[in-house]
């Protein structure tokens, strides 16, 4: 019986945070193309080692990375994965892109790869999102990441599965920002969010409906973390605000 694995799963990549070979912490990344080539995305306090609010830093060592390795899948052989070192700086300047309107503002950014020889790119690509579902609060979304460095498998991506918390055309707290009611914990951060239906007739944002014979799913953005410590409600930056930076890289 031949053995059927969501591309999503494979899509979402371990990331591991160390200063000069030392691990800081784990989190979360995927792909996305760009005019400049490949990028990765992820949350910018993953790379920045801080936290985006406070400034404090995140690693109880209190060191701040300068290099990431990520678990990429393997060229040609589905179901292995390959390790490559990325630095994050050169000399004293950072490596990565901020969105160019809201920089440090937004905790994301795109760090261009480098180090691709036998690697097999699996992006998300927001300008192509999927299947434009009709997506109200409530509506079921899945985070794929690796909580606490975890994987489901090899280096297969967690999902967790949660509900849109607010509505997708609003803006929250005036920021390309939506959130959602999901239980997410650390090393989550940087997972991409997907809305995934499992096939049969499916409700699409322009009213109408259509039948799928198999799964279907429309990217949403990319997770950054809880409202607060307390809480499981979570933060989700927009597919549309990731676009406007791919954008942005020349």
């Amino acid at each position: 019986m031949q053995t059927k694995i969501s591309v999503h799963s494979a899509q979402s990549l371990l990331i591991e945070m160390r200063f000069n070979g030392q691990t800081l912490s784990t989190g979360t990344a995927f792909v996305c193309p760009s005019p400049a080539g490949p990028v990765l995305l992820t949350n910018r306090h993953n790379v920045t080692g801080r936290d985006q609010n406070t400034g404090a830093a995140l690693s109880a060592t209190m060191g701040i990375p300068n290099e990431v390795v990520v678990m990429h899948n393997r060229k040609g052989i589905p179901g292995q994965w390959i390790p490559k070192l990325e630095p994050l700086y050169t000399g004293d300047a950072p490596r990565w892109s901020e969105h160019p309107t809201l920089g440090p503002k937004a905790d994301f950014v795109a760090l261009r790869l480098t180090q691709l020889v036998d690697v097999e790119l699996l992006p998300y690509d927001p300008r192509k999102p999927g299947v434009n579902l009709a997506l109200t609060p409530a509506d079921p979304v899945s985070v794929i990441g690796f909580p606490f460095g975890l994987t489901a498998g090899g280096a297969f991506g967690v999902w967790a599965t949660g509900f849109l918390a607010s509505e997708p055309a609003v803006d929250f707290d005036n920021l390309p920002v939506q959130l959602i009611d999901c239980r997410t914990r650390p090393g989550q951060s940087g997972s991409p969010v997907i809305a995934h239906r499992n096939g049969g007739m499916i409700a699409l944002e322009d009213g109408s409906s259509a039948a799928y014979n198999g799964p279907v799913a429309q990217f949403i953005g990319i997770y950054s973390g809880r409202v607060n410590k307390e809480s499981d409600i979570g933060i989700v930056w927009k597919a549309a605000a990731i676009q406007q930076l791919l954008e942005s890289l020349n």
